[in-house]
């Protein structure tokens, strides 16, 4: 669930294999360029990391302030689950807000890439355009959401709740297979790419422990089952 946490850049993390011999030199230069761009990008957040810890703890300790325990009471359903999936959003939210800087030199440095198969250059538009939506997200009113279900005596989430996770869900931060790829990677570029490798793999450790921790944290202060 809380795969989108921070800035989603896997880029090319699985194994080098030979260049193609036909690769035209528009594949070959858009690859390094998308290769070098996401090797800053996953630098820049993994070096960050604090930062994203930090602003998840202000959030919690803004709960702490305005509504604790607020769903106190509250049956553990499928109404509820929908507010423990709003939870998860706004530490979306918060993750690609403390980022919002890394998305944009990313997104400045690949949108005008092209390659020569369409289906690569829809993927790298469609990354892009989810990327930019994630870091548009905002925090939703989680305390008023929450009070708005308990005062239907626990029945029905807030039209709010519906509406954000609609939106939340129909945003996808998916980066271009590396399939369309892979083939484009020279000899010359395969340290970046076991830097690359690095990185994303310490990424995700960090996303995966951050994530769960603080989605429970979140859950635990607003009184909410996961």
């Amino acid at each position: 669930m809380l795969g989108r946490l921070g800035i989603v850049v896997g880029m090319l993390a699985v194994g080098v294999m030979p260049a193609g011999a036909a690769a035209a030199p528009r594949d070959v230069a858009s690859t390094h360029t998308y290769l070098v761009a996401g090797y800053a990008a996953l630098h820049a957040v993994v070096s960050k990391w604090s930062a994203v810890e930090a602003d998840i703890h202000k959030l919690d300790l803004r709960f702490h302030a305005e509504c604790p325990d607020v769903g106190a009471g509250g049956p553990q359903s499928e109404e509820e689950q929908k507010l423990s999936y709003e939870v998860a959003g706004a530490l979306w939210a918060t993750g690609y807000h403390t980022d919002a800087g890394v998305v944009r030199t990313f997104v400045s440095r690949v949108r005008s890439l092209r390659w020569t198969n369409p289906a690569t250059n829809r993927s790298s538009r469609r990354f892009i355009m989810g990327l930019q939506e994630m870091s548009a997200l905002s925090v939703p009113d989680l305390c008023g959401d929450v009070r708005a279900w308990s005062a239907d005596g626990f029945k029905a989430v807030s039209t709010n709740t519906e509406r954000f996770d609609r939106h939340v869900e129909a945003i996808e931060v998916k980066e271009i297979p590396p399939g369309l790829l892979l083939k484009y990677v020279q000899p010359t570029d395969r340290g970046l790419l076991k830097r690359v490798e690095r990185l994303y793999t310490r990424f995700s450790e960090l996303e995966f422990t951050t994530g769960q921790a603080s989605w429970d944290t979140l859950l635990e202060t607003l009184a909410l089952n996961q």
